[in-house]
């Protein structure tokens, strides 16, 4: 899907340069990537502590 956007050249630039993509789609691509990544790990850490523990759970017999 062919999309225009206005993207700041010099943070892409610099995206570029660190990422070592040799394409500007390719840079793209990856920083949507890492954002969706970033995103979904951040619901999945707002989960802890919000459900209740198994008082008979143990871990150390999983270890065996």
């Amino acid at each position: 899907m062919a999309t225009n956007l206005s993207i700041d050249p010099e943070l892409l630039k610099e995206a570029l340069k660190i990422g070592g993509f040799s394409t500007k789609k390719d840079t793209v691509n990856q920083a949507l990537k890492e954002f969706v990544q970033r995103r979904k790990q951040q619901e999945v850490i707002e989960l802890f502590g919000n459900f209740p523990c198994d008082e008979d759970y143990d871990y150390k017999q999983g270890r065996k």
